[in-house]
Protein backbone atom coordinates (compact mmCIF):
# COMPACT_ATOMS: atom_id res chain seq x y z
CA UNK A 1 0.00 0.00 0.00
CA UNK A 2 1.89 3.35 -1.04
CA UNK A 3 0.69 6.78 0.86
CA UNK A 4 0.88 9.66 -0.75
CA UNK A 5 1.17 12.87 0.97
CA UNK A 6 -1.85 13.90 3.44
CA UNK A 7 -3.64 17.25 1.93
CA UNK A 8 -6.65 19.00 3.16
CA UNK A 9 -9.04 18.10 0.87
CA UNK A 10 -9.63 14.86 -1.75
CA UNK A 11 -12.60 15.57 -4.30
CA UNK A 12 -13.64 12.12 -5.30
CA UNK A 13 -15.23 13.14 -9.00
CA UNK A 14 -13.85 14.95 -12.12
CA UNK A 15 -17.34 16.48 -13.65
CA UNK A 16 -18.61 19.62 -13.37
CA UNK A 17 -19.57 19.29 -9.07
CA UNK A 18 -16.06 18.81 -9.31
CA UNK A 19 -15.07 21.76 -11.09
CA UNK A 20 -17.61 23.97 -9.43
CA UNK A 21 -15.77 22.54 -5.68
CA UNK A 22 -12.72 23.24 -6.90
CA UNK A 23 -13.10 26.79 -8.18
CA UNK A 24 -14.30 27.63 -4.43
CA UNK A 25 -12.02 25.72 -2.57
CA UNK A 26 -8.68 27.31 -4.70
CA UNK A 27 -10.60 30.49 -4.20
CA UNK A 28 -10.40 29.88 -0.46
CA UNK A 29 -6.68 28.99 -0.60
CA UNK A 30 -7.73 25.60 0.66
CA UNK A 31 -5.38 22.77 -0.53
CA UNK A 32 -7.31 19.91 -2.18
CA UNK A 33 -6.70 17.09 -4.59
CA UNK A 34 -9.10 15.75 -7.26
CA UNK A 35 -9.51 11.76 -7.63
CA UNK A 36 -11.45 11.40 -11.11
CA UNK A 37 -12.09 7.90 -12.47
CA UNK A 38 -12.35 9.09 -15.96
CA UNK A 39 -9.20 9.46 -18.37
CA UNK A 40 -9.70 12.15 -19.26
CA UNK A 41 -11.68 15.24 -18.43
CA UNK A 42 -15.44 15.67 -19.10
CA UNK A 43 -17.02 13.66 -16.32
CA UNK A 44 -20.43 12.05 -17.04
CA UNK A 45 -20.70 14.00 -20.24
CA UNK A 46 -18.07 11.32 -21.88
CA UNK A 47 -21.02 9.07 -21.47
CA UNK A 48 -24.00 10.57 -23.29
CA UNK A 49 -24.92 9.69 -26.41
CA UNK A 50 -23.62 11.50 -29.42
CA UNK A 51 -26.62 14.00 -30.38
CA UNK A 52 -27.48 14.89 -27.06
CA UNK A 53 -27.74 18.97 -26.63
CA UNK A 54 -28.51 21.10 -23.27
CA UNK A 55 -31.71 22.85 -22.91
CA UNK A 56 -30.12 26.32 -21.91
CA UNK A 57 -27.75 28.72 -23.85
CA UNK A 58 -23.88 28.67 -23.11
CA UNK A 59 -24.82 31.39 -20.90
CA UNK A 60 -27.31 29.57 -18.38
CA UNK A 61 -24.82 26.35 -18.59
CA UNK A 62 -21.86 27.64 -16.86
CA UNK A 63 -19.54 26.77 -13.76
CA UNK A 64 -18.25 29.45 -11.49
CA UNK A 65 -15.26 32.15 -12.80
CA UNK A 66 -15.26 31.40 -16.58
CA UNK A 67 -18.40 31.48 -18.97
CA UNK A 68 -18.83 28.48 -21.85
CA UNK A 69 -17.45 30.11 -25.00
CA UNK A 70 -20.34 30.97 -27.62
CA UNK A 71 -20.94 27.61 -29.50
CA UNK A 72 -22.28 27.13 -32.38
CA UNK A 73 -25.96 27.18 -31.94
CA UNK A 74 -27.58 28.15 -29.03
CA UNK A 75 -28.19 25.33 -27.27
CA UNK A 76 -24.77 23.72 -26.92
CA UNK A 77 -23.93 20.48 -27.85
CA UNK A 78 -22.29 17.08 -25.83
CA UNK A 79 -19.15 17.88 -27.10
CA UNK A 80 -18.68 21.18 -26.88
CA UNK A 81 -19.69 20.67 -22.37
CA UNK A 82 -16.94 18.43 -23.09
CA UNK A 83 -14.33 20.69 -24.18
CA UNK A 84 -15.21 23.50 -21.91
CA UNK A 85 -15.21 20.79 -18.92
CA UNK A 86 -11.50 20.40 -20.46
CA UNK A 87 -10.63 24.35 -20.62
CA UNK A 88 -11.93 24.99 -17.24
CA UNK A 89 -9.72 21.90 -15.31
CA UNK A 90 -6.68 23.39 -17.54
CA UNK A 91 -7.86 27.31 -17.24
CA UNK A 92 -7.45 26.97 -13.00
CA UNK A 93 -4.50 23.85 -12.81
CA UNK A 94 -6.34 21.94 -10.68
CA UNK A 95 -4.68 19.28 -9.91
CA UNK A 96 -6.48 16.16 -11.11
CA UNK A 97 -4.99 12.45 -10.80
CA UNK A 98 -6.99 9.95 -13.46
CA UNK A 99 -7.63 7.70 -13.70
CA UNK A 100 -8.31 6.75 -10.12
CA UNK A 101 -11.61 4.11 -9.25
CA UNK A 102 -12.03 5.27 -5.40
CA UNK A 103 -12.73 1.94 -3.72
CA UNK A 104 -13.38 3.36 -0.39
CA UNK A 105 -13.25 5.89 2.30
CA UNK A 106 -12.73 4.81 5.54
CA UNK A 107 -12.67 7.08 8.76
CA UNK A 108 -8.58 7.46 10.24
CA UNK A 109 -8.75 9.08 13.14
CA UNK A 110 -9.21 12.29 12.28
CA UNK A 111 -8.54 12.22 8.82
CA UNK A 112 -10.56 9.84 6.65
CA UNK A 113 -8.45 7.59 4.50
CA UNK A 114 -9.52 7.49 0.54
CA UNK A 115 -8.53 4.08 -0.89
CA UNK A 116 -8.25 3.32 -4.54
CA UNK A 117 -6.11 -0.18 -5.26
CA UNK A 118 -3.03 -0.34 -3.64
CA UNK A 119 -3.14 3.30 -3.31
CA UNK A 120 -4.72 5.21 -0.24
CA UNK A 121 -4.56 8.99 0.41
CA UNK A 122 -5.77 10.35 3.78
CA UNK A 123 -7.50 13.90 3.82
CA UNK A 124 -9.33 15.85 6.49
CA UNK A 125 -11.92 16.67 4.52
CA UNK A 126 -13.98 14.63 1.72
CA UNK A 127 -15.98 15.89 -1.07
CA UNK A 128 -17.98 13.18 -2.89
CA UNK A 129 -18.88 13.95 -6.18
CA UNK A 130 -19.38 10.94 -7.81
CA UNK A 131 -22.95 12.03 -9.22
CA UNK A 132 -25.54 9.19 -11.21
CA UNK A 133 -24.77 8.32 -14.41
CA UNK A 134 -22.78 5.09 -13.55
CA UNK A 135 -25.53 3.60 -11.52
CA UNK A 136 -28.51 3.57 -14.16
CA UNK A 137 -32.04 2.05 -13.31
CA UNK A 138 -34.26 -0.12 -15.01
CA UNK A 139 -37.65 -0.35 -13.18
CA UNK A 140 -38.30 -4.57 -13.44
CA UNK A 141 -41.45 -6.05 -15.02
CA UNK A 142 -42.89 -9.39 -15.12
CA UNK A 143 -41.79 -11.70 -17.88
CA UNK A 144 -38.61 -9.23 -18.57
CA UNK A 145 -36.03 -12.06 -18.51
CA UNK A 146 -37.90 -13.79 -21.24
CA UNK A 147 -37.88 -10.76 -23.66
CA UNK A 148 -35.48 -12.01 -26.76
CA UNK A 149 -34.62 -8.30 -27.50
CA UNK A 150 -32.03 -5.77 -26.58
CA UNK A 151 -32.74 -3.83 -23.98
CA UNK A 152 -30.47 -0.73 -23.21
CA UNK A 153 -30.18 2.20 -20.92
CA UNK A 154 -30.01 5.47 -22.03
CA UNK A 155 -26.48 5.76 -19.92
CA UNK A 156 -25.47 3.60 -23.15
CA UNK A 157 -27.00 4.69 -26.17
CA UNK A 158 -24.96 6.03 -28.86
CA UNK A 159 -26.79 6.82 -31.78
CA UNK A 160 -29.99 5.24 -33.58
CA UNK A 161 -27.65 2.97 -36.21
CA UNK A 162 -28.08 0.13 -34.07
CA UNK A 163 -31.92 0.70 -33.89
CA UNK A 164 -32.27 1.24 -38.09
CA UNK A 165 -35.75 -0.67 -39.30
CA UNK A 166 -36.18 -2.20 -36.02
CA UNK A 167 -39.12 -2.14 -33.61
CA UNK A 168 -38.14 -0.23 -30.56
CA UNK A 169 -40.23 1.33 -27.42
CA UNK A 170 -38.58 4.09 -25.44
CA UNK A 171 -40.02 4.05 -21.74
CA UNK A 172 -39.73 7.33 -19.99
CA UNK A 173 -41.32 10.60 -20.35
CA UNK A 174 -38.59 13.39 -19.75
CA UNK A 175 -35.80 15.50 -21.88
CA UNK A 176 -34.10 12.24 -22.94
CA UNK A 177 -36.67 10.05 -23.59
CA UNK A 178 -38.06 13.29 -26.00
CA UNK A 179 -34.78 13.49 -27.35
CA UNK A 180 -33.84 9.66 -27.96
CA UNK A 181 -37.03 9.09 -29.53
CA UNK A 182 -36.81 11.88 -31.98
CA UNK A 183 -33.77 10.79 -33.29
CA UNK A 184 -34.73 6.79 -33.32
CA UNK A 185 -37.98 7.19 -35.07
CA UNK A 186 -36.20 8.73 -38.20
CA UNK A 187 -34.93 4.97 -38.38
CA UNK A 188 -37.34 3.07 -36.64
CA UNK A 189 -40.59 2.08 -35.82
CA UNK A 190 -41.02 3.61 -31.94
CA UNK A 191 -42.99 3.17 -29.39
CA UNK A 192 -43.61 5.49 -26.77
CA UNK A 193 -43.93 4.71 -22.70
CA UNK A 194 -44.54 7.52 -20.12
CA UNK A 195 -45.83 6.46 -16.63
CA UNK A 196 -48.15 10.01 -16.88
CA UNK A 197 -48.80 11.94 -20.07
CA UNK A 198 -45.62 13.32 -21.08
CA UNK A 199 -45.00 17.35 -20.25
CA UNK A 200 -44.22 19.53 -22.59
CA UNK A 201 -43.10 23.36 -22.47
CA UNK A 202 -44.14 25.94 -23.98
CA UNK A 203 -41.90 26.41 -27.43
CA UNK A 204 -40.33 29.57 -25.72
CA UNK A 205 -39.41 28.18 -22.37
CA UNK A 206 -35.74 26.46 -21.77
CA UNK A 207 -33.71 25.91 -19.15
CA UNK A 208 -33.13 29.24 -18.04
CA UNK A 209 -37.01 30.03 -17.24
CA UNK A 210 -37.05 26.67 -15.23
CA UNK A 211 -34.03 27.37 -13.17
CA UNK A 212 -35.41 31.08 -12.35
CA UNK A 213 -38.67 29.63 -11.92
CA UNK A 214 -36.68 27.04 -9.33
CA UNK A 215 -35.00 29.85 -7.42
CA UNK A 216 -37.85 32.13 -7.02
CA UNK A 217 -39.87 28.59 -5.65
CA UNK A 218 -37.01 28.20 -3.12
CA UNK A 219 -36.86 31.86 -2.06
CA UNK A 220 -40.15 32.18 -1.66
CA UNK A 221 -40.20 28.64 0.72
CA UNK A 222 -37.75 30.32 2.74
CA UNK A 223 -39.76 33.01 3.25
CA UNK A 224 -42.50 31.61 4.39
CA UNK A 225 -44.30 32.63 1.16
CA UNK A 226 -46.04 30.73 -1.82
CA UNK A 227 -45.64 32.26 -5.52
CA UNK A 228 -48.05 31.34 -8.57
CA UNK A 229 -46.17 30.21 -10.91
CA UNK A 230 -46.87 28.44 -14.83
CA UNK A 231 -46.53 24.60 -14.62
CA UNK A 232 -43.63 23.75 -15.96
CA UNK A 233 -40.24 22.03 -13.95
CA UNK A 234 -36.84 20.98 -14.52
CA UNK A 235 -38.47 17.78 -15.63
CA UNK A 236 -40.64 18.48 -18.34
CA UNK A 237 -39.81 18.17 -21.90
CA UNK A 238 -37.84 21.41 -23.09
CA UNK A 239 -38.68 21.68 -27.13
CA UNK A 240 -35.24 21.94 -29.04
CA UNK A 241 -35.48 21.57 -32.54
CA UNK A 242 -35.35 17.98 -32.53
CA UNK A 243 -38.00 17.46 -30.52
CA UNK A 244 -39.61 19.67 -32.22
CA UNK A 245 -39.07 18.19 -35.48
CA UNK A 246 -40.10 15.08 -34.25
CA UNK A 247 -43.69 17.12 -32.94
CA UNK A 248 -44.10 17.92 -36.75
CA UNK A 249 -43.57 14.39 -37.67
CA UNK A 250 -46.61 13.47 -35.31
CA UNK A 251 -44.17 10.79 -32.98
CA UNK A 252 -44.77 12.92 -29.67
CA UNK A 253 -47.36 10.52 -28.53
CA UNK A 254 -47.23 8.13 -26.05
CA UNK A 255 -49.14 4.85 -24.50
CA UNK A 256 -49.15 4.20 -20.84
CA UNK A 257 -46.94 1.84 -19.03
CA UNK A 258 -47.21 -2.12 -20.31
CA UNK A 259 -47.99 -4.77 -18.03
CA UNK A 260 -46.12 -7.49 -19.04
CA UNK A 261 -43.28 -8.87 -21.25
CA UNK A 262 -43.50 -11.27 -24.03
CA UNK A 263 -40.80 -13.23 -25.46
CA UNK A 264 -41.19 -10.90 -29.04
CA UNK A 265 -42.80 -7.78 -27.14
CA UNK A 266 -45.33 -6.41 -24.18
CA UNK A 267 -48.83 -6.32 -23.34
CA UNK A 268 -51.06 -4.64 -21.30
CA UNK A 269 -53.89 -5.48 -18.91
CA UNK A 270 -56.48 -4.99 -21.56
CA UNK A 271 -54.90 -7.64 -23.53
CA UNK A 272 -53.22 -5.88 -26.44
CA UNK A 273 -49.79 -6.43 -27.18
CA UNK A 274 -47.13 -5.23 -29.29
CA UNK A 275 -44.25 -6.66 -30.89
CA UNK A 276 -40.94 -4.85 -30.11
CA UNK A 277 -37.13 -5.82 -31.28
CA UNK A 278 -35.70 -3.47 -28.53
CA UNK A 279 -36.30 -1.54 -25.80
CA UNK A 280 -34.30 1.48 -24.40
CA UNK A 281 -35.08 2.64 -21.10
CA UNK A 282 -35.06 6.26 -20.34
CA UNK A 283 -35.63 5.78 -16.81
CA UNK A 284 -32.89 7.90 -14.69
CA UNK A 285 -30.07 6.91 -12.74
CA UNK A 286 -29.50 6.37 -8.42
CA UNK A 287 -26.56 7.68 -6.85
CA UNK A 288 -23.39 6.20 -7.09
CA UNK A 289 -22.43 6.26 -3.50
CA UNK A 290 -20.62 2.33 -3.06
CA UNK A 291 -17.71 4.01 -1.95
CA UNK A 292 -18.91 5.50 0.64
CA UNK A 293 -20.85 2.09 2.23
CA UNK A 294 -17.51 1.55 4.74
CA UNK A 295 -18.38 4.75 6.95
CA UNK A 296 -21.73 2.90 7.45
CA UNK A 297 -23.94 6.28 6.90
CA UNK A 298 -26.36 5.36 3.14
CA UNK A 299 -29.84 5.71 4.10
CA UNK A 300 -32.64 3.09 2.73
CA UNK A 301 -33.65 5.26 0.31
CA UNK A 302 -30.10 5.18 -1.31
CA UNK A 303 -28.72 9.06 -0.47
CA UNK A 304 -26.94 10.30 3.04
CA UNK A 305 -28.50 12.21 5.80
CA UNK A 306 -27.19 15.71 5.18
CA UNK A 307 -27.10 19.12 6.01
CA UNK A 308 -27.26 21.40 3.22
CA UNK A 309 -24.55 19.51 1.43
CA UNK A 310 -22.12 18.15 4.99
CA UNK A 311 -22.87 14.49 5.90
CA UNK A 312 -24.82 14.56 9.30
CA UNK A 313 -23.20 11.48 10.58
CA UNK A 314 -19.77 12.01 9.09
CA UNK A 315 -19.40 15.95 9.79
CA UNK A 316 -15.70 16.16 7.10
CA UNK A 317 -17.57 15.04 4.17
CA UNK A 318 -19.86 16.76 2.00
CA UNK A 319 -21.53 15.36 -1.04
CA UNK A 320 -22.34 17.42 -3.71
CA UNK A 321 -24.23 17.39 -7.38
CA UNK A 322 -26.48 14.65 -6.56
CA UNK A 323 -29.59 16.31 -7.30
CA UNK A 324 -32.11 17.71 -5.24
CA UNK A 325 -31.35 16.25 -1.54
CA UNK A 326 -27.85 18.26 -2.02
CA UNK A 327 -29.34 21.45 -3.58
CA UNK A 328 -31.59 22.73 -5.81
CA UNK A 329 -30.56 21.95 -9.29
CA UNK A 330 -27.31 20.64 -8.04
CA UNK A 331 -26.60 18.22 -10.72
CA UNK A 332 -26.99 20.64 -13.67
CA UNK A 333 -24.10 23.14 -14.79
CA UNK A 334 -25.81 26.26 -13.87
CA UNK A 335 -27.12 24.77 -10.47
CA UNK A 336 -23.83 23.78 -8.96
CA UNK A 337 -22.21 26.75 -7.95
CA UNK A 338 -24.28 27.06 -5.24
CA UNK A 339 -23.86 24.20 -3.27
CA UNK A 340 -20.56 24.05 -4.40
CA UNK A 341 -19.62 27.79 -2.74
CA UNK A 342 -21.59 26.93 0.45
CA UNK A 343 -19.52 23.70 0.64
CA UNK A 344 -16.26 24.89 -0.26
CA UNK A 345 -17.25 27.71 3.08
CA UNK A 346 -17.74 25.33 5.25
CA UNK A 347 -15.09 23.20 4.42
CA UNK A 348 -12.58 26.19 5.17
CA UNK A 349 -14.58 26.77 8.43
CA UNK A 350 -13.83 23.75 9.40
CA UNK A 351 -10.32 23.73 8.97
CA UNK A 352 -9.90 26.73 10.34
Amino acid sequence: MSITTETDVIIIGGGQAALATAYFLKRKGVSFIILDEQAQAGGAWLHTWDSLRLFSPNSWSSLPGWMMPETEQTYPTRNEVIEYLRQYEQRYHFPVIRPVHVDRVEVEGDFLGVYAGKRLWRAKAVVSTTGTWSHPYIPSYPGQENFKGLQLHSAYYQNAETFKNKNVMIVGGGNSGAQILAEVSKVANTLWITPTPPQFLADDVDGRVLFLRATERLKAQLEGRTVDQPIGGLGDIVMIDSVKEARARGVLHSKPPFSTFTENGVSWEDGSSQQIDAVIWCTGFKAALEHLKSLGILEENNTILVDGTRSVKQPNLWLVGYGEWTGLGSATLVGVSRTARTTAEEISEFLD
